[in-house]
């Protein structure tokens, strides 16, 4: 598996627990989102305050692979890794594991599509993101 670059930190709240104790499986979904958004701030692809209208991606699908609970208080960080680039698509590979990265919690896979929010369609990735995404995975 290609090395991820980027990691963002998070903490487990009380408020991500499920009646088990552990983090929720939405939780998942919504760790996965801010890290995503914190990897594209990083590339520069949009920055904190910009319109999320004119983002330009919309997720297609996910999938998850949940492989050992998590609990309160645990300190984890949240890994994003481009697997590739299409004509209108973007495929992450996402996980979560422990700070030192040695328990791998879970992994996913998101597409993302390259989206048009004003005009309601599809459109091909840009070049830009094209391009930064390439500088900084290395690909």
């Amino acid at each position: 598996m290609p090395e991820t670059k980027f990691f963002h930190p998070m903490e487990v709240r009380y408020g991500d627990l499920d009646p088990q104790g552990h983090l929720n499986n939405a939780k998942y979904l919504t760790y996965f989102e801010q890290a995503r958004i914190r990897y594209f701030e990083t590339l520069g692809l949009f920055s904190k305050g910009q319109s999320f209208m004119d983002i330009g991606v919309i997720v297609a699908d996910i999938h998850i692979k949940y492989l050992a609970p998590v609990y309160l208080g645990a300190a984890i960080k949240i890994g994003v890794r481009t697997a590739g680039i299409g004509n209108k698509s973007i495929t992450l590979q996402q996980t979560i594991l422990n700070e030192d990265g040695g328990q791998l919690y879970a992994d996913g896979t998101v597409v993302l599509v390259a989206y048009n929010y004003h005009a309601h369609q599809t459109t091909p990735v840009l070049d830009e993101w094209r391009r930064k995404i390439t500088e900084f995975e290395g690909t």
